[in-house]
Formats: structure tokens, C-alpha cells, sequence
């Protein structure tokens, strides 16, 4: 078992150390990291399979629902446990996997140079993304907002890690101002609303001004209430053909890929993409670090992640069962952590499975988990493909038909497949087969495909 595998080697990189551009060769990746991205490939699955299968106006329902039923539960362990962290590693193995693309000398063989290749990677990784949205309709894509916040990295390539950890503190901080902001305007309408209450059991008039104030806290009071008639509007819609289901999904994507974009996802993105280059330049996800290093960060991560995700996830039942009792409570705010919980939980992920390669445990599972994390890219396309055609209309049409639970077992169902698919694809052929377009088009060449 290799443990101490070069930093300078090009994991997933696609620049060779020397002469004219190419792929990185498969004995020259390292596998720890191929490891952590497999592990947070198939996890995401498990974030996005709500939203593959079920409107999004039923989620009140599962955060309501028993204490006891499997759909809590359910709901329960996913969020507490797994809820952003996925993405979260993304993030970081994206941050980590520019530094090592960015490592090639300027100058090749070829007549141009790494920033070339940098800039048409990224670019095409933004039309994969809106590939991934716009034609299999997916709108919870994330390789348009990888490709649009890595055209920004380029100029941090050669920082130390202790300045990439500052940058993404400030994009939390930027973030958290951003949310803080959108907390006062949620008080007003509060405060606006219950001035007019109280009016109203005065039997006094209400001006303009606090209709309007009593309309936007109802309003905002109304997204988190479950409404039977509007999911079953949805999954209609959802249940219809290709063009349908393009025609609804517009809307959603436009404002995800923009406004969205660009008041979220951005500094989300770019706070994780900095943690996970410094991590990568500290030696944490090339397994340089001493096992009694992994094993502090395992404990401080989840300690400090699982238990504000248990509160966190508290908050959402108490604002999902009643939102106006939830904000009058007062409460510490445990979603204003989010992001550093989900980034702890993320490490303490990444802590635990490098614990498991080096004890040299389940060893099989470690490689099969290496070989999705090296077809990444495929199938992460792959999962988009296959449950857009199990649940929309224009496919096996489940979409809205299980349970929150049973969504699960699906997940399951694509695991397995993509374990398999990968281990197989790979005995034959050097890359998955979208690794291999995104490649052929970075350098404007067809790259081998087939082993030797």
C-alpha cells in the first residue's frame, strides 16, 4: 500500500510533467484522492435523490411527518449526517484538482502554454453544466458553477496554504453577511405582521403599508407549509413529455445558473474550493499527514459537524411544524454555521476513510471506490441520465410515486451499478467515456482510449 505518493504527481489534471500536453497516465494518479472523490460521488446521490424524484413542495411533509416513520428517520440521518458535505468534499477535491493542472510549466512542446489548457477546460466544464441542466434536465447541477468560479483560481495558484485558508474565511464571512442581511428582512416582515395581528384584534384599521406587511410574512409563512394540490400539480407536470418537463424546468435553471448563482452558490463554492487548496498543499487528501493527525481531525470534525447538523436539523423541524413560533423562539442560530458544520462533517468524511486505507481494511472497497472517483466526471452525468429517465415522464415515470425512504433504495440500486460499471470499464480503457470527450476537447485531440 502506497502512502507517501508524490504532491507533484497531476491527479486528474490532464497535463503530463513533461513535453507536448496530455492526460495524466493512471499509475501516475493518487488514489487517496481518486478515493474521497468516489466516496463523495455516489454521497451526493443521496442529496440529490429528493429532488429527482420528488417535488419540492412535498419536503414539509417528511420535516412534519412522525418521529417514528421511516421517512424521518430517514430524513433524519441524511441530514444530519450527510446534508452538504458531499458537495462540500466537491469542492475541495476541485480546489486541490486545479492546483495540480495549474502545476505544469507554462511553456510545452506544443506551442501552448498550461493557461491554454486551463482556460478551454474550464470552458467546456461550463457547457457540460449547461448540457447537464438545459438537456437532461437536471436543475441541480454543479459543473457550471465549478467552471465559472475556477476561471477566478488562476491567479492564486502559488499562495501558501495559510492564505487560502484566510480567502475562504472571508467568503464564509461573506456569506454569513449575506445571510444575516436576509435575517433582519425576515424579522421585519415578523414584526410588521404581528403590528397588523394586533391591529386587526383591536378592530382597527390596517394602512397599505401593513397589509403589505402582513402579506409578506404570510407569504414567506407559505413556503414552508405543505400544500397537497400544488405537489400534485408538479408531479403532473413532472409526468409529462421531454418538452414539458424543458418548458417548466426553464424558469428554475435560469435563475439557479444567474441570480442564484450569483447571491449563493458563488461564495459557497469559492470558500470550500480555497479550504480544499489548502488542505491539498498541507499533504491532508495526498495521505502525507500522521495517522495521529487524521484521527483529530476525524473526532474534531464530527464533533464539532454532527452535533450542530443534529441542531441545525432540530431548527428546520421547528420552522417546517411552525414557522412563526420558530422565529418568536429566539433560539441560537444554528444555521449560521452551516457552512462550517458542513465543512467539518466533510473532513471528518474524508479523516475516516484515509484512517481505512492505511489500516489496509476492506481494501477491495477502497479500489472500487477509487475507480468511481477516476470516472468522476462520468458518473456524475451518469446518475443525471439514469434518474431523470427512472422518475420523468418522459422515461419510466416514478417521479412523486415513492416515499422519502424508499427513494433510498434506488440509491442503493445506482451505487451498485456504478461500483460495477466502473471496476469493468476500466480493466479495457483509460478513461470513462465522458472523461475522454472533456479531454479530446481540452486539447483539441483525440486521446487514446483503449489499455495497451
Amino acid at each position: 500500500m502506497d502512502v507517501s505518493a508524490p504532491s507533484t504527481v497531476l491527479i486528474d489534471s490532464g497535463l503530463a510533467r513533461e513535453g507536448t500536453a496530455r492526460p495524466v497516465a493512471k499509475a501516475d494518479r493518487i488514489q487517496t484522492i481518486d478515493i474521497v472523490r468516489g466516496f463523495a460521488l455516489l454521497g451526493i446521490l443521496m442529496m440529490n435523490i429528493p429532488y429527482f424524484g420528488l417535488s419540492y413542495t412535498a419536503i414539509p411533509r417528511f420535516f412534519t411527518a412522525p418521529a417514528n416513520s421511516p421517512d424521518f428517520r430517514t430524513l433524519a440521518v441524511v441530514s444530519v449526517v450527510f446534508e452538504g458535505t458531499m458537495r462540500a468534499l466537491f469542492s475541495m477535491l476541485f480546489g486541490a484538482g486545479m492546483l495540480l493542472f495549474m502545476a505544469k510549466k507554462d511553456n510545452l512542446a506544443d506551442g501552448y502554454g498550461m493557461p491554454d489548457y486551463y482556460y478551454r477546460r474550464l470552458f467546456w466544464l461550463i457547457l457540460f453544466g449547461v448540457f447537464n441542466a438545459y438537456i437532461l434536465l437536471w436543475p441541480g447541477d454543479i459543473l457550471y458553477t465549478y467552471g465559472v468560479c475556477g476561471l477566478f483560481l488562476f491567479p492564486f495558484r502559488k499562495m501558501p496554504p495559510r492564505n487560502y485558508l484566510l480567502i475562504a474565511f472571508f467568503c464564509v464571512a461573506v456569506s454569513g453577511a449575506k445571510g444575516f442581511f436576509g435575517a433582519m428582512e425576515t424579522k421585519e416582515k415578523r414584526e410588521g405582521y404581528k403590528q397588523a395581528i394586533q391591529l386587526e384584534k383591536q378592530k382597527k384599521p390596517l394602512t397599505d403599508e401593513q397589509k403589505k406587511a402582513k402579506e409578506a410574512w404570510l407569504t414567506f409563512e407559505k413556503n414552508f407549509k405543505y400544500d397537497k394540490k400544488k405537489e400534485e400539480e408538479v408531479n403532473k407536470t413532472m409526468l409529462g413529455s421531454y418538452g414539458t418537463v424543458f418548458t417548466y424546468l426553464i424558469p428554475l435553471n435560469t435563475k439557479l445558473e444567474s441570480t442564484k448563482f450569483y447571491l449563493s452558490y458563488i461564495w459557497d463554492a469559492w470558500s470550500l474550493m480555497f479550504l480544499g487548496m489548502a488542505l491539498f498543499k498541507w499533504g491532508f487528501f495526498s495521505n502525507k499527514l500522521s495517522t495521529r493527525t487524521y484521527f483529530l481531525t476525524l473526532l474534531a470534525g464530527y464533533g464539532f459537524g454532527l452535533t450542530f447538523g443534529w441542531f441545525g436539523f432540530r431548527d428546520h423541524v421547528a420552522w417546517y411544524t411552525d414557522p412563526g413560533k420558530a422565529f418568536d423562539s429566539d433560539s441560537f442560530p444554528f444555521q449560521a454555521f452551516y457552512h462550517v458544520r458542513r465543512a467539518a462533517s466533510a473532513i471528518g468524511h474524508a479523516s475516516l476513510l484515509l484512517l481505512i486505507y492505511r489500516s489496509g481494511v476492506v481494501s477491495w472497497l477502497m479500489k472500487a471506490l477509487a475507480n468511481v472517483g477516476q470516472m468522476a466526471f462520468t458518473n456524475y452525468l451518469m446518475q443525471s441520465i439514469i434518474c431523470t429517465l427512472f422518475f420523468y415522464g418522459y422515461g419510466f415515470s416514478y417521479f412523486g410515486k415513492l416515499s422519502y425512504y424508499e427513494l433510498y433504495f434506488v440509491v442503493a440500486a445506482v451505487w451498485v451499478f456504478q461500483l460495477i460499471f466502473s471496476a469493468i470499464w476500466l480493466q479495457f480503457f483509460r478513461f470513462g467515456p465522458f472523461e475522454w470527450l472533456w479531454r479530446s476537447l481540452t486539447y483539441w485531440k483525440r486521446q487514446p482510449m483503449k489499455l495497451n
